[in-house]
């Protein structure tokens, strides 16, 4: 009988608790390889995870969880976490259709304290808790924000410290500092966390001469207050840096070794006792313990199947294969930019993600990774349009979210040329209900001055770009994660008149409306008929905003029933605006809508999803068989 290995009596973090320090490295060992060989069986977010082991086990280890709460920013890091708090049984399900979430869920689990998909929310929202906690009396609660550094390249994670610096709170700050992201980090924070150095003699010896002072009583808030600044100032000098947390009245403590398990549980004892906000700055490796993942960080983000033993990833035989939506875009906007030197590209953190990095390799220069911030992205690039320049900002649809404002204010109300390609629309798959790009139709349709198309493929993508270019005011196109149709899409690109559609398939008693690559699912599902197939005509509209109302009207004087289909939300999308065009045209027409009902859609593969959404083309077979028989 083989003998139990530590990892194998955690179940919560009280059983860890009852380990001794000096297990504290096998466990760390043990973990990183179940994390291994999970992920090298089931696909989810590798290097992150490998990079905080030592981390997730410390704060287990000295709070007191789910009591204390822990904020995990993004998610991608909460692997080591999940099993530690009782879903070590349960990991094998990671990501999968009805399993657990890849990423922190409060509906999943008590220690799960806040759900977090998107970057930079952590710090807001963990302060949010600390300051609860002080107006409740909850003295003895405390409060942990775990964030990477290439998060505290948003906005958000600013505004967050900029307020805990003024609100009472005891939040503690971790700072998972690894140096990249997805890809590695461009920015002022990068530099200025490369360089940052803090004695560790200097924080035990102001900490000594507070406890003095306060124990003589001559310590107050208003005199600690003033002492810390000024010994702020006299460290500034000294080191000849400024250091923007404890210029905020947060005290920092760092940079420690973040791999060094023993010497993580020691700091985080000696400084939970501290009162008011205080960052620890830990330096990690991403990937940490697997070599191919620590030589490779960017790869291993999210590696897919792999031989653990090797290090080979596992891929597909792509040969006579679709490309990727995503392939499609980076190649041809490097296509265009050797054409166009105005052109240049935008992304927030995902050049890899969307394919920018081809142009980045060969134009660096005109290529601008700003980091996660998607708000600064669409700002920037309508700075860059106001001059002349023709900006390809890319931004995932679920993260465009972030950026309404700034395109209702910035782009739309000044009318300016600014191309917004919206990666990952609709069903995304296994990230979840925080990554499906499922509201951008909805969302967008509303805003003045908004042309807004969806390719059926990946040569109409092509020739959308095309047109993008050619056209005075701000465009977007969206498209989805994963693989297109079509096989030999190098194809000539042509200027699409704007806001037609057109009509791929004639009938003469259904019309089945369709936007973007869905349309495919539904030229499936007509296939699928046998003797009705001549009744259903089959539009592909192209443009969700202008519709085509010529098509519109032709359609309306012909057919007494639609089928719209829309790869995005019921509510105020495609089908909703047909609907109101046939109201007030006084069309006398039925109208069925096919779309993602009012709901967040959880995890899965794109084919479990469609399915249980009722939009795969057997689902619109059906739909199409009951309409013609109603």
């Amino acid at each position: 009988m083989s003998k139990k290995t530590l990892l194998e009596s955690i179940n919560t973090p009280s059983d860890l608790k009852k380990l001794n320090k000096n297990q504290l490295p096998q466990l760390c060992d043990e973990l990183r390889q179940f994390i291994i060989d999970e992920l090298s069986q089931n696909p989810g977010h590798l290097g992150s995870s490998l990079g905080v082991v030592e981390l997730s086990v410390a704060l287990h280890y000295v709070f007191n969880t789910p009591y204390d709460r822990v904020v995990w920013d993004v998610g991608h890091q909460a692997y080591a976490h999940k099993i530690l708090t009782g879903r070590r049984e349960l990991f094998h399900t990671n990501r999968q259709f009805k399993g657990i979430s890849g990423f922190p869920s409060p509906k999943e689990s008590e220690y799960d304290s806040f759900g977090t998909g998107h970057s930079s929310t952590s710090i807001s929202a963990a302060l949010g808790m600390s300051v609860a906690a002080k107006l409740k009396g909850e003295d003895l609660r405390q409060v942990v924000a775990v964030i990477g550094d290439g998060s505290l390249t948003g906005g958000l994670a600013f505004e967050g410290l900029n307020n805990a610096s003024i609100n009472p709170n005891n939040l503690l700050i971790i700072l998972n500092d690894n140096g990249i992201a997805i890809d590695p980090i461009k920015s002022g924070i990068g530099k200025f966390l490369s360089n940052i150095h803090t004695s560790a003699t200097y924080n035990s010896f102001r900490f000594a001469i507070y406890k003095i002072l306060k124990w003589l009583h001559l310590m107050n808030d208003e005199r600690k207050n003033k002492i810390i600044r000024l010994g702020n100032s006299l460290k500034a000098s000294n080191i000849n840096k400024n250091n923007i947390f404890e210029g905020l009245n947060i005290r920092y403590f760092g940079p420690i070794d973040g791999h060094d398990i023993q010497g993580l549980v020691h700091k985080l004892e000696k400084i939970k006792r501290f009162e008011g906000p205080k960052v620890l700055h830990c330096i990690t490796v991403k990937g940490k313990g697997y070599k191919s993942a620590e030589d490779s960080a960017t790869v291993w983000h999210a590696p897919g199947i792999f031989n653990k033993e090797t290090g080979e990833r596992i891929k597909e035989n792509n040969e006579q294969q679709p490309p990727l939506f995503q392939d499609v875009f980076g190649h041809t906007l490097l296509e265009l930019a050797k054409e166009n030197d105005k052109i240049v590209g935008i992304t927030p953190a995902m050049p890899s993600g969307c394919s920018m990095c081809f142009m980045m390799k060969e134009m660096p220069h005109r290529v601008f990774d700003v980091g996660i911030a998607e708000g600064h992205a669409v700002t920037f690039s309508a700075g860059l349009a106001k001059e002349g320049l023709i900006p390809f900002c890319n931004i995932y649809s679920s993260f465009m979210q972030r950026a309404y404002d700034n395109v209702i204010h910035d782009v739309a109300l000044q009318n300016l040329k600014v191309i917004l390609c919206l990666d990952r629309a609709g069903i995304v798959g296994s990230d979840g209900a925080t990554h499906q790009g499922e509201f951008d139709m909805a969302y967008f349709r509303c805003i003045p001055n908004l042309t807004i198309a969806s390719p059926y493929n990946e040569i109409e993508l092509r020739n959308l770009m095309f047109t993008a270019l050619h056209h005075n005011g701000p465009f977007v196109i969206r498209y989805p994660r994963g693989k297109g149709y079509v096989v030999d899409w190098r194809k000539p690109m042509e200027v699409l008149p704007i806001g037609k559609g057109r009509c791929l398939k004639k009938g003469n008693q259904l019309a089945v409306i369709s936007i973007g690559p869905i349309g495919n699912k539904v030229a499936d599902a007509i296939e699928l008929l046998d003797d009705d197939k001549e009744k259903v005509a089959h539009y592909d509209f192209r443009f969700v905003k202008p519709l085509d109302t010529d098509l519109l009207n032709e359609i309306g004087d012909n057919f007494s029933k639609i089928i719209t289909v829309e790869d995005g939300v019921l509510n105020g999308g495609v089908g909703s605006e047909i609907l109101e065009f046939m109201s007030e045209k006084h069309y006398q027409i039925q109208v069925e809508r096919m779309g993602i009902p009012d709901q967040f859609v959880e995890h899965g593969t794109p084919n479990e999803l469609y399915e249980m959404l009722g939009l795969d083309a057997k689902s619109i077979y059906k739909k199409i068989v009951e309409t013609l028989k109603k």
